[in-house]
């Protein structure tokens, strides 16, 4: 089934995206911003009905408790950011929604931490994932790219969600997820979202290491990985899941005991080219059929020279 289709594209139907068209439509001052500054440490709270909102400049850490936003101009934060246990933070808006001028984005100058049962969805592009506040969704055009310039760790998080971004340092999403299984659970629960996680159009400038994740469906598509990109032990529900490909992977590539193997899904999309080695169900001679079950089997890596 084409559920890919329908999940990565956090417009106003899935995720924390659904909930930020409804808010925005019916009430925009629910998003008025819940934070307090302690030491060098803001925490921004909120609720899945009214959301803290990050904006401006944090000099220092800060931490998301609950559920928070980025939708009120640019948030640069010059440090640490947490999504602390059970929180949520939705960085997929283009426009300003306080002024009604300029354009929102979130950078981080230090690292990127999910906690258990959290997610993160950061990022918005017209092509794959519309922007959650793009006025036309049926012909989108706004785009929102958003920065980290450490390491984003993900550890037991429900879910990650990345679309156009820039993470110089390392990428680790390891254990989490709502179980194999499609049922919503968490915040995904309250949009009737399966739960996933999913990497478009990102660039790593470390390695990225994707391992132990249990849920219903997982993607890695154009990317372009510096590193090593490894993949280990992943469990997902949907048989259309673990799309790994169009990517760039400038050092090695390794996939083990991953349920169901790396396949192409019904993305319609390319080998994955690797600049060092590849290994284990992505290696140069591991074929899958593009399209699934019939359609010509191709390698789901080939070698850059190739």
């Amino acid at each position: 089934m084409r559920f890919k289709a329908s999940v990565r594209k956090l417009s106003c139907l899935v995720a924390l995206g659904g909930l930020a068209c409804s808010l925005i439509m019916v009430s925009p001052a629910v998003a008025a911003s819940a934070s307090t500054r302690t030491a060098s440490t803001t925490t921004c709270s909120g609720s899945l009905t009214a959301p803290g909102v990050l904006k401006g400049t944090y000099h220092g850490n800060v931490t998301v408790s609950g559920i928070c936003f980025v939708n009120s101009g640019p948030a640069i934060v010059k440090g640490n950011l947490t999504v602390a246990a059970g929180g949520g933070l939705d960085a997929t808006f283009a426009l300003n929604d306080g002024r009604k001028s300029g354009h929102s984005y979130l950078k981080v100058t230090g690292n990127v931490y999910v906690k258990k049962g959290a997610v993160l969805i950061m990022g918005c592009d017209p092509g794959f994932s519309p922007c959650s506040d793009d006025p036309n969704p049926k012909s989108p055009s706004l785009s929102s790219w958003d920065w980290i310039d450490g390491n984003l760790t993900a550890i037991d998080a429900l879910g990650v969600i990345l679309h156009n971004n820039f993470i110089g340092g390392n990428v680790i999403e390891q254990a989490g997820g709502g179980g194999v299984t499609c049922t919503p659970e968490g915040i995904f629960a309250a949009f009737k979202s399966p739960v996933f996680s999913d990497y478009e159009n990102v660039v790593i400038g470390g390695s990225m290491s994707i391992s132990d994740i249990t849920s219903c469906w997982y993607g890695t598509i154009r990317d372009f990985v510096r590193g090593n990109l490894t993949l280990t032990n992943n469990k997902m529900a949907d048989p259309d899941a673990l799309e790994v490909v169009n990517n760039f992977i400038n050092g090695s590539f390794s996939c083990l005991k991953n349920s169901p193997a790396i396949l192409y899904g019904d993305s319609g999309g390319s080998p994955d080219v690797v600049g060092g080695t590849a290994s284990g169900q992505c290696s140069f001679t591991s074929f899958e059929p593009n399209p699934p079950p019939n359609g010509p089997l191709d390698p789901i890596s080939v070698p850059e020279t190739a």
